[in-house]
């Protein structure tokens, strides 16, 4: 019986492809992850949360989310006395429901005498928690 000669070049070169496509790859990866590359991109931070959905000039806090109800009756007119109260004079309620960050159990989106957006945080014992100017 007789045997031939093992192939180590073929497997030597089989081993330094795998190596080299390893390397190649999780560069590739580390590349992709890091933003590294070719394109650069120029960012300004700002103080301010990203604007929510289908908000506009005239509507600063975006439409009626889904996870959040507008409030009626008495609660409803609790929440705006108090939002009121702590807004003072001039300013105007736009709408009053519960609140689903976890901010307060109630928010009231309102407009400042002077035309600048606020929300109004109110517990359940409407009691005003805190005032969130844009």
């Amino acid at each position: 019986m007789t045997t031939s000669p093992r192939p180590t070049l073929n497997k030597a070169a089989a081993l330094v492809a795998i190596v080299v496509g390893l390397a190649a790859g999780s560069y590739g990866v580390a590349s992709a992850a890091s933003g590294s590359g070719s394109t650069s991109t120029t960012t300004t931070a700002t103080n301010r949360p990203a604007a929510p959905p289908g908000a506009s000039a005239s509507n600063p806090w975006g439409n009626q989310r889904s996870d959040e109800t507008p409030l009626t009756g008495d609660t409803l007119a609790k929440v705006q006395a108090a939002a009121a109260a702590k807004l003072g004079s001039g300013a105007t309620v736009v709408r009053v429901e519960t609140d689903a960050d976890g901010h307060a159990a109630y928010e009231a989106h309102m407009l400042n005498a002077d035309g600048t957006p606020a929300t109004v945080y109110v517990d359940k014992s409407f009691s005003v928690v805190s005032v969130e100017s844009r």
